[in-house]
């Protein structure tokens, strides 16, 4: 079954988007835990940190460079959180790999 990030990218459900390229998409978080609180999603349906291989290493570098420039892009490149909760007890709620990014800025 789907996750609801993967419906999100086939755009079977609504999201408020940020940024997107053929690899990866931004959407804010329904749920913001700061003032600024994304969601850096690989279109690549990968369930934890724990499953990624090899193989992703390009492109969970490029979770990274977005983060940067999205920082960058909202002039909160001074302050601002990336995050990765791996699995449930770790506070994974949606089990496709995503890096939070968040500001108080």
């Amino acid at each position: 079954m789907p996750s609801i990030f993967t419906k999100i990218i086939e755009r079977e459900i609504p999201a408020d988007i940020e940024f997107e390229n053929k690899n990866i998409i931004v959407i804010k978080d329904i749920h913001p835990q700061a003032k600024t609180h994304l969601l850096i999603i690989p279109k690549k349906e990968i369930p934890s940190i724990n499953d990624i291989q090899e193989g992703d290493s390009e492109l969970i570098a490029e979770l990274f460079f977005v983060a940067k420039t999205i920082a960058l892009k909202l002039w909160i490149q001074d302050w601002y959180q990336l995050k990765f909760h791996v699995w449930a007890k770790g506070g994974q709620e949606v089990f496709h790999l995503h890096l939070h990014l968040t500001s108080d800025l």
